[in-house]
């Protein structure tokens, strides 16, 4: 008897009909024969309604009080869930982060785990209950309650498989799969049958918002196989895993695309060591996070120095690196908060040239101008305006022919 994780999201357990609709779902997998533990997200916007609260209370609240706030969501969609399966005639128990083994650092809001104990949960699968865990938290060795940060839940559910050796982790949500390109964007994107970890890291990383990047890590350093599929129909959706065909290693992959950058641009600065450090430095203990980063070659001994931010940083960003531009002597510093970025992403571009030649002429006959280019062995990404980001993902899909 194999054991089964599945991660169901906030959109498919949103109301009660639904619940009841994942719980039915639920019954069938364990009428299989396999044993089964469910990883549940809030219902709905519950998450974004709670830190809108929380901001009705006090304009800074307590990061340990957010996380015990924020915990709540996910204990109300297990509770009732589990109460689904239960009136469908099965044996099904919710269990909080906590109760479920799930041991974490004291990073509130972005908590890492760091073990799970998973006695409670396989001492449940054995009297023949469904397990449904509550995603997204853990608890301190303090017992204080933490939260795994945004689309944490993905995180929980691969944990826990690996942790319990599950045979695979089925991601359920509102989309069936992962695909060429945002059907919402290119509606004649294609499903994808299988994707490895690597690309599938890097399009979590560069825009595809329906796996969590830690997730995948997780599930790469364990090997543990995640289908993502919807909840809402039976079609196989996307595997991904380490063993893809030789086949799908030639070409790109997908189009992902986000529109959370900001850059900010240091101008006329001494061209000399340490001036860089002084900067990313002070970013890094103001808790920014950086991505691109472009230096150009010295002119006179004077460098312009650029790098981007997510668009909620800019201003805090703006606040740590002007007092040090004036201080090294800059010339000036500028921003914008306009752009986004659009990447390719596929292994074939590892040993075949012309990927980029391809994308930068693709975009330039489109009118779409490059701000900014960072590339990985498999991936390409270009900065460029917000508004010209989904243009840039149309053409790119039709140019690399990802829908064949």
């Amino acid at each position: 008897m194999a054991i089964i994780v599945q991660k169901y999201g906030g959109s498919s357990v949103a109301t009660a009909e639904k619940i009841k609709n994942v719980a039915k779902r639920i019954g069938k997998v364990f009428d299989g024969g396999d044993q089964v533990v469910v990883v549940v997200s809030a219902m709905g916007d519950t998450t974004d309604d709670l830190i809108a609260l929380a901001g009705q209370v006090t304009s800074d609240p307590h990061p340990r009080e957010m996380d015990v706030l924020l915990s709540t969501g996910e204990l109300v969609a297990s509770t009732l869930l589990a109460m689904a399966i239960r009136s469908f005639g099965y044996k099904a128990i919710s269990l909080s982060g906590a109760q479920a083994g799930i041991k974490t650092d004291t990073t509130y809001r972005k908590a890492k785990i760091v073990k799970i104990d998973t006695k409670r949960i396989v001492s449940e699968l054995e009297k023949g209950h469904i397990v449904i865990v509550a995603g997204f938290q853990g608890i301190t060795d303090d017992m204080d309650i933490t939260t795994l940060g945004r689309g944490g839940s993905d995180t929980s559910a691969v944990a826990l498989a690996a942790a319990l050796g599950a045979k695979v982790c089925e991601r359920l949500t509102d989309t069936d799969g992962i695909y060429s390109a945002d059907p919402r964007v290119v509606p004649e994107a294609k499903r994808l049958a299988e994707i490895g970890y690597e690309e599938m890291l890097e399009l979590a990383t560069y825009g595809n918002k329906v796996m969590q990047p830690r997730a995948i890590e997780l599930a790469e350093l364990y090997h543990i196989p995640i289908r993502v599929a919807s909840s809402f129909n039976d079609n196989p959706g996307t595997l991904i895993h380490g063993g893809v065909s030789m086949e799908v290693r030639n070409k790109v992959r997908s189009v992902a695309y986000d529109m959370d950058v900001a850059k900010i641009s240091v101008l006329g600065i001494p061209d000399k060591p340490g001036i860089a450090a002084s900067i990313f430095v002070a970013l890094a203990k103001a808790g920014i996070s950086v991505d691109t980063i472009v230096q150009n070659s010295s002119v006179n001994n004077l460098a312009d120095l650029t790098f981007t931010v997510t668009k909620d940083q800019i201003n805090d960003a703006l606040k740590v690196t002007k007092p040090i531009a004036k201080k090294l002597g800059a010339s000036d510093i500028v921003s914008d908060a306009e752009l986004g970025k659009v990447s390719i992403v596929g292994t074939g571009m590892q040993n075949t040239p012309g990927f980029a030649a391809k994308m930068f002429d693709t975009l330039s006959s489109n009118g779409i101008n490059i701000e900014m280019i960072s590339t990985s062995e498999i991936r390409i990404t270009c900065i460029v305006k917000e508004s010209k980001v989904k243009d840039g993902v149309r053409a790119l899909h039709k140019a690399f022919e990802t829908e064949e």
